[in-house]
């Protein structure tokens, strides 16, 4: 069995491997995880609260830590690394200070006598299947509403940032989070299958790619477990006539190379109206080839490596079929790749035959569609199998909000790109993933939703 193994991306350097538990011990977790469940929905919701709360203040003494095991192990640029931190300290203090309205009792106005309400509880032990490109941050959307619930939890993460996962519980051993409700877990993909059809194992979170989400998702629908899918994303960034254009071309930029372009929710398909076009594009691709690869370590690096050389050959593949069949790339002049340092380009002349027109792009590649008006935009926008987030950049406010109601996404963000907050909802429709995370909505999509009715006295 391939082991959990730190590999740095900046230099190839093998530097720690951890070993897939066996059956025994993973079947033990579930055990251990069940019987903390029996204590930790019944902990007053004041003393969960105060656990969330001792994590975010962890968090931001261990910043440092936290980060730097970021950088070596997936080649996040430090100033990036913190900035995770930073969101993630302040996720798990959002359900600090909100669980407790989250989950207060709801009373129906109800036909007839008596009285109905609704009480939101947990609903037992779950597991959830994390990515590498936001080793905290995917890990905190999943466990603070659901600590604040009463649901204990066994978390896999991903096999190349063993030590991030480490981390985490570290952190929540720390704040005072009983030992068995929240289990690191290196385990195997049918070692996850046999968990998901564990009965006391109640949901599976998973943020990855669509194929584990198809794969997660057969096994929780053969069992009859809520699952929450967060997918990938080819997300729509429109560009039209009257919008800015200096400040279009930086958003863009930022949103297709922060964390290396490898974010579900990074600008990939870069959507301009005809009369524009010629502008946006001169100024983006000489924008975005100014980006150089650096050291993640140094503070001023904005582009670092890609997670791995493997995660370059993987784009490379798509960025060369679209070129062997009439893309156009452009470059800066020598630029080129260096083990998992991946020069950020544009293609355009992308059209349906290239896989770069229907797969995602994760990686500094941006996709550059000219178009003849709004409505052409958002057409070949709703094109994509992906529905997560989208872009759209306009100075006339109504005619932004009337495209935001066309678009067929979970999230739309007016002349700006998706930036995640505790408060607002996070998630995507068709191929993007299924249910939501954060807010309130994060709250509710493993909690037992209790109606109890009693009739008139």
């Amino acid at each position: 069995m391939a082991a959990y193994t730190t590999i740095n991306p900046a230099t190839g350097e093998v530097l720690a491997e951890f070993p897939v538990i066996d059956d025994t011990a993973a079947l033990d977790l579930v055990d251990r995880s069940f019987a903390a469940y029996r204590s930790f929905r019944d902990t007053p919701l004041a003393e969960r609260t105060a656990m969330l709360a001792r994590i975010a203040d962890l968090h931001l003494e261990r910043i440092d830590e936290l980060a730097g095991l970021l950088t070596l192990e997936v080649g996040k640029p430090i100033t990036q690394a913190r900035g995770e931190v930073e969101l993630v300290a302040s996720i798990y203090r959002y359900y600090a200070d909100h669980a407790e309205k989250f989950m207060a009792d709801e009373t129906l106005d109800i036909a007839g006598g008596g009285s109905a309400v609704v009480r939101t509880e947990a609903i037992g032990p779950l597991l959830g299947i994390m990515p590498w490109n936001y080793p905290y941050y995917q890990v905190a959307r999943f466990v603070a509403p659901n600590l604040a619930l009463g649901n204990t939890i066994i978390l896999k993460h991903a096999r190349n940032c063993p030590q991030s996962a480490l981390a985490i519980e570290t952190v929540l051993r720390d704040a005072g989070v009983p030992t068995s409700v929240y289990l690191n877990a290196f385990i195997d993909s049918r070692q996850v299958a046999d968990l998901i059809a564990d009965p006391r194992i109640q949901g599976v979170s998973l943020t990855g790619s669509e194929m584990a989400g198809s794969a997660v998702g057969e096994v929780a629908g053969r069992h009859m477990k809520r699952c929450v899918l967060e997918l990938g994303g080819s997300d729509p960034f429109i560009v039209l006539e009257d919008a800015d254009i200096d400040a279009a071309v930086a958003a863009g930029v930022r949103g297709r190379v922060a964390n290396g372009g490898q974010a579900c929710t990074a600008s990939k398909r870069f959507i301009v109206v005809d009369a524009v076009y010629d502008e946006f594009t001169e100024k983006f691709i000489d924008a975005i080839t100014r980006v150089k690869p650096g050291d993640p370590t140094d503070p001023d690096t904005f582009l670092g490596p890609l997670s791995s050389a493997g995660a370059g050959d993987e784009l490379d593949v798509l960025v060369q079929d679209a070129v062997a069949k009439g893309a156009t790339l452009h470059s800066a002049p020598g630029a080129a790749r260096d083990g998992a340092y991946y020069p950020p380009n544009v293609l355009t002349g992308v059209t349906q035959d290239m896989r770069a027109y229907h797969e995602e792009l994760f990686g500094p590649v941006a996709v550059v569609y000219r178009v003849p008006s709004p409505q052409a935009a958002v057409s070949l926008s709703n094109e994509s199998s992906f529905g997560l987030a989208s872009s759209v950049f306009t100075q006339d406010r109504a005619v932004a909000e009337d495209l935001a109601k066309k678009l067929e996404v979970g999230m739309v963000w007016i002349n700006s790109t998706s930036k995640s907050a505790p408060d607002l909802p996070f998630g995507g429709v068709k191929r993007s993933g299924v249910g939501r995370e954060l807010a309130k909505y994060g709250i509710d999509e493993f909690a037992n939703k209790k109606l109890i009715r009693s009739p008139a006295v």
